[in-house]
């Protein structure tokens, strides 16, 4: 109070006084205008010089009019963060009483704010080119980005409109996913810190965020981010890309502050899943901390928030194919509260039955009804059986209207979310069939029974035919061991209906057949980024191996060939027999029976049926 109270004693400087200057420019004497312009833009400024002009600019920005901008933007340049706290704190009053009498100059001051949000650029020279990058060794980072938050606060307070003018900034400013992962962790981390004082903009600011995921998402396929992965261990080295080598500077140093803690153990070898794994952390940081207030579930917070997510998902989340990582911040906020978990299943179930969204929509969110019911370890046995119950009548009442009409046939096009119900039901059986049948198996057979699995097997839409050929096989030995319906029958006469076509691919021409017409994937799949999985791994489940017997159930059915085949060497052993998948949690991902990764729309039409 008393620095702001008394200022500084002015020190020698060329003109009189700032009102005067500004005066004499408007009569068209412009020398000391010009002068002072100099002095300000001058980049060994002393603080006591800064805050005497500051003051002075404080008491007349009545004068700084849009004929001034100029001048304005020399003021909003001044290197005013890494100075001493007087001369924060007077750029700090000084912006305020700018934004109040000058709205005009909102934006300006806005981007100003806005472009701190990354670390400084240093320029590095190396071979005569200049190498332009974040600085990572800013102690006073931290510190720059309150400030920065304080100046946005200052300003929102005199300006109500603010928000308005702020989240084009925002977008405009999201740095390129090429940038460096400091970069784009800091940006982030300061985006989620608006929403907080901001409210009004956090579901467009979660949906920039997440649509940036997304993007990053959707560029680094899981068997990309694989493969990376496997050739960086065979090498015994964590080898750099050309991109990581020229972005990553700290590679094995612990991070401070708001710094995600990277070390050469939990660093991905993929470059964008690097930068992916680190979003997804302060993601899950965020949400976590916006849920949980002293440590305790805040309820209200915790609905506001699923709201906001619940809309994100549904505008970029659900009408994207094949994404991998993204689509677990649902995951992560449903483990909570029991009644997320069935809200979000309520608001699938709600999307695949509507027949108003278009069908694509309704086998997605099939998908995600199948795996998330699958998957998440916090869904009690209870929930999985009142969700089988909606979906098995549901596809009950399908087949009541489609199986004996025009329509009675099998048609990926035509019942397409039929197929996705199907699979989902199946997929669910598959990893909850123990737990549904533990303590009471007279009671499980029952309700299994009860659900009349043999008549969606049978019916003339033949959902075995569509489904992906691992869900098919693990579906049918275990239904098989519980006597609930044969299924192999329908299976091999289905196999016998296509031969394979012969497809190039890498290493040649292969033969290969489209075993997943339906184009479907499983959202959650396993979740493979070092860092983020921490958080997802105690709440999901896990595919467990298949005991001897299982195995036994799933080899003697799939052996495909028949006497008409035997002797032709295009066919033997080249139908997906899926042997390879024994064992194995059936996922999109399997090598023989995924639709191409790189694949965005449906896969090739490779049945071919006999003539």
């Amino acid at each position: 109070d008393e620095f702001i109270s008394s200022p500084p004693r002015k020190t020698v400087r060329f003109g009189g006084t700032l009102t005067e200057i500004l005066l004499k420019y408007e009569k068209g004497d412009t020398t000391d205008f010009e002068l002072l312009k100099h002095q300000l833009s001058d980049p060994d400024i002393k603080d006591a010089q800064i805050i005497n002009w500051l003051h002075e600019f404080r008491t007349s920005v009545v004068y700084l009019t849009k004929e001034l901008e100029q001048l304005v933007n020399i003021l909003l340049k001044l290197p005013w963060l890494r100075r001493s706290r007087e001369v924060v704190e007077e750029y700090l009053g000084f912006l305020g009483n700018l934004v109040s009498a000058q709205t005009v100059h909102l934006r300006p001051c806005l981007r100003m704010i806005v472009s701190q949000f990354v670390p400084p650029r240093i320029t590095i020279r190396e071979e005569d080119v200049d190498i332009s990058d974040s600085d990572d060794d800013d102690e006073n980072l931290s510190e720059n980005f309150n400030t920065c938050h304080r100046a946005l606060q200052t300003v929102a307070r005199y300006v109500p409109s603010t928000p308005q003018f702020l989240m084009p900034i925002l977008v405009e400013y999201f740095p390129f996913i090429n940038k460096s992962e400091r970069t784009l962790e800091c940006y982030v981390h300061n985006l989620l810190r608006v929403t907080v004082y901001l409210p009004t903009l956090r579901l467009q600011i979660l949906e920039l965020i997440v649509e940036k995921l997304l993007k990053l998402d959707v560029s680094t396929p899981q068997q990309d981010i694989e493969d990376a992965e496997e050739t960086a261990n065979n090498s015994g080295s964590e080898e750099k890309s050309t991109e990581e080598g020229l972005f990553d500077m700290e590679e094995d140093e612990e991070r401070k502050g708001n710094k995600v803690v990277s070390s050469t153990r939990e660093r991905m070898a993929h470059p964008l899943a690097e930068r992916l794994d680190i979003l997804m952390t302060i993601l899950f940081s965020y949400i976590k901390d916006v849920c949980h207030v002293d440590g305790k579930l805040n309820i209200n917070n915790t609905k506001d928030l699923y709201r906001d997510l619940v809309s994100v998902f549904d505008k970029l989340i659900l009408p994207t194919h094949a994404s991998c990582h993204i689509q677990y911040f649902m995951f992560y906020i449903c483990s909570f509260k029991l009644g997320l978990a069935e809200a979000f299943l309520d608001h699938l179930w709600k999307k695949l039955q509507d027949p108003n969204n278009p069908s694509v929509i309704r086998q997605t969110a099939g998908s995600y009804i199948g795996s998330f019911l699958a998957r998440a370890k916090f869904i009690p046995v209870v929930t999985v059986k009142a969700c089988l119950d909606l979906l098995v009548n549901w596809m009950h009442k399908y087949i009541d209207n489609q199986d004996t009409g025009a329509n009675a046939y099998c048609d990926v096009a035509l019942h397409g979310p039929f197929y996705s119900t199907c699979q989902a039901v199946f997929y669910t059986l598959i990893f909850r069939h123990k737990q549904l049948l533990d303590g009471n198996l007279r009671k499980g057979l029952s309700y299994l029974q009860s659900l009349n699995f043999e008549r969606i097997v049978m019916c003339q839409l033949n959902p075995l035919k569509i489904c992906i050929p691992s869900v098919v096989n693990l579906f049918a030995a275990i239904t098989r061991k519980y006597q609930l319906v044969f299924c192999y029958t329908i299976i091999e006469r289905n196999n016998r209906q296509f031969i394979p076509v012969v497809r190039s691919g890498t290493g040649g021409d292969l033969v290969q057949t489209c075993t997943n017409p339906l184009d479907s994937f499983f959202p959650f799949d396993p979740y493979i980024l070092k860092r983020s999985k921490k958080t997802i791994d105690p709440l999901y489940q896990f595919w467990e191996e298949l005991s001897a017997e299982d195995l036994e159930n799933l080899k003697k059915p799939i052996k495909k060939g028949t006497s008409e085949d035997e002797d032709d060497d295009f066919l033997k052993g080249e139908t997906p027999q899926n042997d390879g998948v024994v064992g194995i949690a059936p996922n999109s991902y399997e090598s023989s029976t995924r639709s191409p990764v790189s694949s965005i729309g449906s896969p090739p039409d490779c049945y071919v049926p006999f003539p």
